[in-house]
């Protein structure tokens, strides 16, 4: 009676524990907790609360003939705005890497940015709501940054790029249902002419 008993408990406490998982499972890598410096917004670039900015030109070597720039160079957020011309990508489901679709929308992004290289260029990286706020956070900044690497990889010049991450924050979708958390799942491009 004693084994069924405790055999009985360790089943419940296993399933209760298997159904309450809140972080998603990634698939493709793994999205490590955020370092200290991820959970603290810079605040050279006003960032608003919630939000994660990290500025890619302090990272790379700017290309022979470019200038250096620095978080402290960069105008303040309010001032970089939507245009039509650059269009959103999409990411699956806990995964930041770009694809096929998405690919080719950045090409068209590279392209007007190369013709329009007088512009500095802010990239925000978004989540959906599943998820913990931290995850999410790091999740939205893993997405801006793999657009910015392909952006690069394009042509375009890193010292131009800022990344911000949202995570969840600033969903373009409220409902919850999946084809409303795919449109949420994105990396939104504004710029502001230099």
């Amino acid at each position: 009676m004693s084994v069924t008993r405790t055999s009985l408990t360790m089943m419940i406490a296993t399933f209760s524990i298997a159904g309450c998982a809140k972080t998603p499972i990634v698939a493709s890598a793994a999205v490590p907790a955020p370092s200290a410096a991820l959970r603290a917004p810079s605040a050279a670039l006003s960032a608003p609360p919630g939000s994660v900015a990290v500025s890619r030109a302090e990272a790379r070597t700017p290309a022979a003939g470019s200038r250096p720039a620095t978080v402290a160079e960069r105008p303040p957020l309010s001032e970089f705005r939507t245009i039509d011309a650059l269009k959103d990508i999409h990411f699956d489901f806990d995964r930041y890497d770009i694809r096929t679709d998405a690919a080719k929308v950045l090409d068209a992004d590279a392209a007007w940015l190369n013709d329009n290289s007088r512009t500095l260029v802010l990239i925000e990286g978004h989540a959906d709501e599943r998820g913990t706020n931290e995850y999410n956070l790091v999740l939205g900044d893993r997405r801006a940054k793999a657009t910015l690497d392909y952006l690069v990889s394009r042509g375009v010049q890193g010292s131009r790029i800022t990344v911000i991450s949202y995570g969840e924050e600033r969903p373009v979708c409220r409902e919850r249902t999946e084809a409303c958390w795919a449109k949420n799942r994105r990396a939104h491009f504004l710029v502001k002419a230099e």
